[in-house]
C-alpha cells in the first residue's frame, strides 16, 4: 500500500514539474496575434483563390496588417473597393488599379484549325502538353480539356461546346490568375478591361513563320508586320513571328483590326463600323 501511495505521489509530483515547465516555455515562445488581422480578414471576399499571392484571406490580411504600405498589396477579387476599405481601417493608403480581366489568347477554333491528331488520355491539359502537341498542326493552341474552368473559383470560364476553346464571362471574372497559371501553353493573359470594356488584342500565341502558321490555323498570326506599321502609338511589337499589342499604349483606333489580313486581332465590345454607301455618283 505504502509503495502504491508513493508511486501516485512521485507521479504527481513529476505531472506538476512538467506542467510548470511547459507553462513557463509556453509564456516565453507564445505568439501574440494581431487581433486587426480578423478585422481586415472579415473584409476580404473569402475566396482563398490565391489571387494576391499569399495561400488565403486570412494570410493576405497578415500581410496587410504588417506592411509599412499596401502599394504591393492588392487583392483581384475584392479589388478597389476592398483595399479601400482595408486602408481606411488601418489608416495606410490604398493602391489605385486598374481592373483587369483574363483574356484567351486563341481564336483557334474546330473550324479554324484542322484535326490532324486524337488524344486518348486522361482529359487534362497538363497531362497531354506533357505527351504531345496537340489534336492540330499548331503546337501552340489550346488544348481544350478545360484545366482553366476547373481551378475557377467564381465560374467566370467555361468550355465553348462549339468551338471548343475557354470563354471568359468578364462580369463573373476577378483576375485572380488562377487560369493563367493552370494553362500549360499559356494563352491566357491578365489584360486591363478598358474603357467602356472595350479591348484590342492579337489572339494568337503562334510562333511558327508565317506560312506554316498561316497553314495550321486560318485565324493565326504571320508576323506580316502590317499592323504595326499603321500604329501611330507604338503599341504593336513583332517578336518570334508574332505581333503583340501593348495595352498601356494602345489607343484603342482600331486601324490594327483592320489591317490584320488573318483577323487574329480582335476588338472586344466596340460598335459596328459605319459602312460608306456608295452612290451612282461614286
Amino acid at each position: 500500500m505504502n509503495t502504491f501511495i508513493f508511486t501516485v505521489l512521485v507521479l504527481s509530483f513529476i505531472a506538476l514539474v512538467l506542467s510548470v515547465i511547459l507553462y513557463f516555455v509556453a509564456q516565453k515562445f507564445k505568439v501574440v496575434e494581431d487581433p486587426r488581422i480578423d478585422e481586415v480578414a472579415a473584409l476580404l471576399p473569402g475566396a482563398n483563390c490565391g489571387g494576391c499571392g499569399y495561400a488565403g484571406c486570412r494570410g493576405f490580411a497578415e500581410a496587410c496588417v504588417k506592411a509599412d504600405t499596401l502599394d504591393n498589396l492588392y487583392c483581384p477579387p475584392g479589388g478597389v473597393a476592398a483595399m479601400k476599405q482595408i486602408a481606411e481601417y488601418l489608416g495606410k493608403v490604398a493602391p489605385e488599379k486598374e481592373p483587369m480581366l483574363a483574356v484567351v489568347r486563341c481564336a483557334g477554333a474546330c473550324d479554324k484549325r484542322e484535326r490532324v491528331n486524337i488524344y486518348n488520355g486522361a482529359p487534362s491539359c497538363a497531362v497531354s502538353a506533357n505527351l504531345y502537341t496537340g489534336d492540330t498542326a499548331c503546337s501552340f493552341g489550346c488544348l481544350g480539356s478545360g484545366d482553366c474552368v476547373r481551378v475557377c473559383s467564381f465560374e467566370a470560364i467555361k468550355m465553348n461546346e462549339t468551338t471548343n476553346l475557354p470563354e471568359v464571362n468578364e462580369e463573373k471574372c476577378t483576375a485572380c490568375n488562377a487560369c493563367v497559371k493552370a494553362c500549360p501553353k499559356n494563352i491566357i493573359e491578365l489584360r486591363r478591361i478598358g474603357p467602356k470594356s472595350r479591348r484590342i488584342f492579337v489572339s494568337c500565341i503562334n510562333e511558327d513563320k508565317g506560312g506554316i502558321a498561316k497553314k495550321a490555323c486560318s485565324v493565326a498570326c504571320t508576323g506580316c508586320t502590317k499592323c504595326q506599321k499603321v500604329c501611330t502609338f507604338d503599341a504593336i511589337t513583332i517578336e518570334n513571328n508574332l505581333a503583340y499589342i501593348d495595352y498601356n499604349k494602345c489607343r484603342l483606333c482600331r486601324k490594327c483590326t483592320t489591317e490584320c489580313p488573318t483577323d487574329a486581332i480582335w476588338e472586344v465590345n466596340f460598335p459596328a463600323k459605319a459602312v460608306k454607301e456608295i452612290t451612282a455618283n461614286d
